[in-house]
């Protein structure tokens, strides 16, 4: 990747392919004269229950963990502040360019995934005969579609948050229309991810990827110990990426417990009232979700029938199809959940605390380059929805630079992440700083073996 430079409020970023510098005029200082009462020392920590040892001395069994992931403990330690900036703070720092919608950026990112997940079908069905023996060349552009459009359903989720264009009724077009052809519920969606972003890491008025208590969860505990921790990860992250956005869809898989089993197609399910995932217009709206999703399943129910085979369509929509799916329950299960993030209650949470908890990852270039930065970005991406992806790498390094104690960044490798968290993240319990951390045992097995 060739040297770039970018301007930020009078300072420079110089980036290269592995170094990213912040000169010192980069960042606004973070106004601390706002908060008399609570002077935040943002190069210093302040605890509710751990002393001051440097966290490379701090074991952890000091936090109730029996491991850490690539953070090193550092989300525990920042969770554990007294004192947190305010949300305004927090947005100061992001330079106010970066909230900045170009409409014809956008619509060209888009139309770039668009086309490369067109062209992968469009050489598909040219060179690759519909034979069984040819099964590995059509696994492999399943893999190479399904990633491509994993982009056009990144650029749908940016018109669901607003951050594509000034232009609403051209944004929720374009969301629609993409979305939908992925069939993905463009409104209920928009919705229960609005949620997502509103109540993260919440353990109980969370969504998506919230995780069970262990007291709930002795059976995948149990399977745990069967088939020991290496297989039943392997297991469980196979099954998490295949069957969990369906299963979200459907039946509220992993939501927020106050909502009960809630359906993306059928606004009516789960709680209603306070905790109703879609309340009010939002009802309504979903059955518009719904009318989009009847229509492409037409169409792809008449592709199969004019082809005279459903092989078509599942060779060349429903294999990539599953591996978007893979992709987006991918980046969601990693930016929320590791051996080392706490997720919170509400005598804990905060909006500051459950946003700074997203963690972000190394992708790599490819895929930052197909997905938008998704992966790379996300920190940022909680902290401000209204940030387009194009601005997004700027705006983190302006929090990474303004607040390094709270920014997270996992250096561990994706795949070597993928399968801790799915072997060793099965459910949380409660800590004695009122925390709620992921425990390899269940309350039962603990008082076996005490």
């Amino acid at each position: 990747m060739a040297t770039m430079a970018m301007q930020l409020r009078g300072g420079v970023v110089l980036r290269t392919a592995s170094h990213v510098r912040v000169s010192k005029a980069t960042v606004r200082p973070v106004p601390l004269a706002r908060r008399p009462v609570h002077r935040m020392a943002f190069r210093s920590l302040k605890v509710s229950a751990v002393a001051a040892p440097a966290m490379a001395d701090r074991p952890p069994e000091l936090f109730g963990l029996t491991e850490f992931s690539g953070l090193e403990g550092k989300a525990m330690k920042s969770a554990l502040r007294t004192d947190w900036p305010e949300k305004k703070d927090i947005m100061s720092v992001i330079p106010e360019h970066c909230f900045k919608k170009d409409t014809i950026k956008s619509l060209a990112y888009a139309l770039v995934s668009v086309a490369l997940t067109l062209g992968c079908g469009a050489l598909a069905y040219t060179f690759i005969p519909m034979k069984l023996s040819y099964i590995g060349a059509w696994i492999a552009y399943a893999i190479a579609a399904g990633t491509c459009a994993t982009g056009a359903w990144v650029a749908a989720h940016e018109c669901g948050h607003g951050a594509f264009s000034d232009n609403k009724m051209l944004q929720d077009t374009v969301g629609y229309v993409l979305h939908t052809l992925l069939l993905v519920p463009y409104f209920s969606w928009q919705r229960s991810h609005a949620v997502h972003h509103m109540r993260t890491n919440h353990v109980d008025e969370g969504e998506t990827h919230v995780p069970s208590r262990t007291t709930d969860a002795t059976a995948m505990y149990k399977l745990r110990d069967t088939f020991g921790s290496s297989l039943f990860g392997l297991v469980n992250s196979i099954g998490v990426l295949l069957l969990g956005w369906p299963l979200y869809l459907l039946k509220g898989a992993s939501g927020g417990p106050v909502r009960g089993e809630t359906n993306h197609f059928w606004p009516y399910a789960g709680a209603q009232g306070k905790h109703a995932l879609f309340p009010g217009k939002w009802a309504s709206k979903a059955l518009w979700s719904d009318v989009g999703i009847a229509a492409t399943l037409g169409g792809l129910a008449y592709w199969a029938y004019a082809a005279g085979s459903v092989m078509p369509v599942l060779a060349l929509y429903g294999a990539p199809y599953l591996v978007t799916n893979a992709w987006l329950v991918l980046y969601t299960w990693l930016q929320h959940t590791d051996v080392d993030v706490p997720h919170m209650d509400a005598d804990q949470w905060t909006w500051q605390k459950g946003a700074f908890m997203t963690i972000d990852r190394p992708y790599g270039a490819l895929c930052d380059f197909l997905h938008h930065s998704i992966g790379s970005t996300h920190v940022a991406h909680h902290l401000s929805h209204q940030i387009p992806h194009y601005h997004a790498r700027e705006a983190t390094e302006a929090v990474k630079a303004a607040f390094p104690e709270l920014y997270l960044y996992d250096p561990t490798p994706i795949w070597k992440a993928t399968l801790r968290v799915a072997a060793k993240c099965i459910a949380v319990s409660k800590d004695k700083n009122g925390l709620y951390v992921f425990n390899p045992q269940t309350p039962a097995m603990q008082t076996a073996t005490a």
